[in-house]
């Protein structure tokens, strides 16, 4: 069976990620059938809406998408295969096709929804979590950033919360991802099949009968977040990777012990570069954040600037410890944060690109 399947139910488009195998992460062919199945449905009158659900190994929900094929790339960067150029050009397309989709669009984020799943679910219009969601960007702790619009869409989040999801890559349950803007409501799990079949007999363009099909199927109960705000934009609101780390050391909280420990796990180079990407991103739409994102992509695949080769990058690295040998022992470059130096990071942000031959060149005059 297909690992994407769409189908029309009515006037509802309904997608169905089916690679439960690998937590629905994505492949080159998954963003090609995704890609065409939404272009022609944003151009059949029939459909009226969208919706998007992952499965597991018993059944559709239960988890959505745990990011891109990493153990892909990982090859990729060894053998020299070009395949993640295009990989990374047409997911942002797709990415970018979501954000600016002309229908009503209902991501199912049930379970996983980490990096490249975040970048398919946060452009819809609706976003929808349930008690077994975990949400992250964790791509700093293998030698990337995060990626898919996540500069545009966690630097939106409230005051510095962006940075500190950002560099730590703190999984979210569903209260705390509505609190910071990054879900719209809280189904309850166990009446998804419920929730998905009645979606069909809702016109979503018609905020009352949205309205109460969310009422019948959200979750009950009012929890509150327990994110701890006031930390999160003392310490992350600080100017550099190093200010924040060394004020978090010098703290005797847990919560800043705590957050200290899980920035020394990480990529010290791209904890620097993720930062710098989350600030610039704060002034950018989210066609040109993405643009700027597949040029910083190309530099961490071809650091020439740092004089590496593609096998001897972050990501290269960050991936053999974490997710091939699982010794979760990666040797970063350099090892140490305040090491980093802005001569490393600004080439991360220069385009390998003329304007006229950039991948992403027909997006970057778009304003979202």
């Amino acid at each position: 069976m297909s690992d994407v399947i769409c189908e029309l139910r009515g006037g509802l488009g309904c997608i169905t990620l089916n690679r439960p195998q690998a937590l629905n992460a994505l492949t080159l062919p998954m963003i090609r059938a995704l890609t065409l199945c939404l272009l022609a449905w944003r151009d059949d009158a029939r459909v009226k809406a969208v919706a998007i659900r992952g499965t597991n190994k018993a059944g559709p929900f239960g988890a959505f998408c745990a990011g891109g094929d990493i153990r892909f790339f990982h090859q990729a960067l060894l053998s020299g295969d070009p395949t993640p150029e295009d990989f990374f050009t047409e997911e942002y397309r797709l990415n970018h096709l979501i954000h600016s989709y002309p229908k009503p669009f209902v991501a199912f984020m049930d379970g996983v929804v980490m990096g490249g799943g975040m970048g398919l679910s946060q452009g819809a219009s609706l976003r929808l979590v349930t008690s077994r969601s975990k949400l992250a960007m964790p791509e700093t702790a293998i030698g990337l950033f995060p990626d898919v619009g996540g500069g545009y869409f966690l630097s939106r989040c409230p005051d510095f919360a962006g940075e500190w999801l950002a560099l730590t890559g703190t999984s979210l349950a569903a209260t705390d991802a509505i609190a910071l803007g990054l879900a719209d409501r809280c189904l309850d799990a166990g009446r998804l099949p419920q929730a998905w079949d009645a979606l069909a007999d809702v016109d979503l363009l018609d905020t009352d009968q949205t309205a109460a099909w969310l009422a019948k199927f959200s979750e009950a109960g009012d929890a509150t977040s327990a994110l701890d705000r006031d930390n999160i934009d003392a310490f992350f609101s600080l100017g550099s990777v190093s200010a924040i780390v060394q004020a978090l050391e010098a703290d005797a909280c847990d919560w800043a012990r705590q957050a200290a420990a899980q920035l020394r796990q990480r990529s010290p180079l791209m904890l620097c570069v993720a930062l710098e990407q989350i600030r610039r991103a704060r002034a950018l739409t989210v066609a040109q954040d993405l643009a700027m994102e597949r040029d910083m992509m190309r530099h961490c695949f071809f650091p020439r600037h740092l004089g590496r080769s593609a096998g001897q990058t972050e990501a290269a690295e960050g991936i053999r410890a974490l997710v091939v040998d699982k010794d979760n022992a990666p040797i970063w470059q350099p090892a140490r944060i305040e090491d980093v130096t802005l001569d490393m990071v600004l080439p991360f942000f220069a385009s390998p690109w003329p304007a006229h031959s950039h991948p992403l060149r027909e997006m970057i005059g778009a304003v979202l």
